[in-house]
């Protein structure tokens, strides 16, 4: 396969084509390629040849198109992503697709876009407002876009390869202080997430997670609470999904005080079903909606933010999962107990999460060696 250059006196061009042979229907397959207008020579068209065929063995060689960015990232949140992510996952992507990239790179041809364009999106981003931190989200959505135009043979590089990024720093939890859950408990006494806050503080468990329990997973004989699922919301609705990971299936040990509140809770809930008649709660949930069905997470987060400002706390829902893990870090409890409280993947994870708990034990194991020492060589 040789490159064949020829002067199109119609356009007034160099042009070369390419044969490739026949398809399965016996058709002559052939690639065009226009020289620029700047480089209108034999040579260039010699060379624009060379280079295709180059592409060709390495197989990064793409069909010329009109394909905007606008049509890749919507074909690639329809055709891929829709089926690949969660739809609260979805919804962000979706998010981030429709209220960034477009405005900024839609109108551009996708085989044209390129990286100072790109560069200069994240830049404008940033002026607008943006938090490094969601700059970054754009880029992860963006980058994976034309990854996957790229696999579809619609680009032969990704332009956002060598954006560069703005510093982002992961934003430290909060973890109560004893007092401050002890202000939080006393104000959440006689609301409905009374029995569901000290659940999270006691329990590490997520927002999600603790909405999905159902009365078959609790074992208050025992102590042991069952996670099996997660209730997740989105602009579709609330479903039951799943953890995301096999670690996030996993049985935790209660505290005597959440065995005891959460059989009171059970008393009341009885109470309730028999006044309001066996339609109520049949999804046997132990924290359910004041209507018996699933409680929106949406809804359960404003309720608890009406008890922490009650309380005078700042402070989020995810961090009294956070709460509970350090307590039990500062009380010496080893962090593989804690991982498998808080269903982390690996102990990694808890140890990074958790890194800033540790100087005060490690000063505390550094006492006992010294002890050890000394006391080994005054024998």
């Amino acid at each position: 396969m040789n490159p064949r250059p020829y002067f199109n006196r119609h356009i007034q061009r160099w042009q070369v084509v390419l044969e490739l042979g026949r398809d399965e229907e016996g058709k002559r397959r052939q690639i065009f390629r226009n020289t620029p207008k700047s480089k209108n020579t034999k040579t260039e068209a010699n060379r624009s040849g060379l280079q295709i065929i180059k592409e060709l063995d390495a197989g990064i060689y793409v069909e010329p198109n009109d394909m905007l960015v606008r049509d890749l990232l919507t074909s690639w949140l329809e055709d891929v992503v829709r089926h690949r992510v969660a739809a609260r996952s979805y919804d962000r992507y979706a998010g981030i697709v429709k209220g960034h990239l477009i405005p900024a790179l839609g109108g551009v041809k996708l085989t044209s876009l390129r990286p100072d364009q790109v560069q200069r999106c994240y830049s404008k981003l940033i002026d607008a407002g943006l938090s490094p931190a969601t700059v970054h989200k754009v880029h992860a959505v963006l980058h994976s876009a034309l990854k996957h135009a790229m696999r579809m043979r619609q680009l032969s590089r990704n332009p956002s390869d060598d954006a560069a990024l703005p510093k982002s720093r992961r934003r430290e939890m909060t973890a109560l202080s004893d007092k401050q859950v002890g202000k939080l408990l006393a104000a959440a006494k006689g609301t409905p997430v009374a029995t569901p806050l000290l659940a999270l503080v006691t329990l590490g468990m997520r927002r999600g997670e603790l909405l999905g329990l159902t009365w078959p997973d609790v074992d208050s004989d025992e102590g042991r609470v069952s996670i099996r699922r997660t209730l997740e919301e989105s602009s579709a609705g609330v479903t039951f999904k799943e953890p995301k990971t096999a670690r996030g299936v996993r049985t935790i040990a209660l505290p005597q005080v959440t065995v005891e509140a959460l059989r009171e809770h059970r008393k009341a809930q009885c109470e309730a079903r028999l006044r309001v008649g066996p339609g109520f709660n049949t999804g046997d949930l132990v924290f359910p909606g004041a209507d018996g069905e699933p409680w929106w997470p949406s809804n359960f987060a404003r309720a608890c933010r009406r008890v922490f400002d009650k309380a005078g706390i700042e402070c989020r829902i995810h961090d009294l999962p956070h709460t509970h893990a350090t307590m039990l870090l500062r009380q010496g409890v080893h962090p593989k107990v804690v991982q498998e409280r808080l269903g982390h993947a690996s102990i990694g994870i808890t140890l990074d999460t958790y890194s800033h708990v540790m100087p005060g034990m490690q000063e505390e194991e550094a006492e006992k060696i010294d002890a050890g020492l000394r006391a080994s060589l005054a024998k």
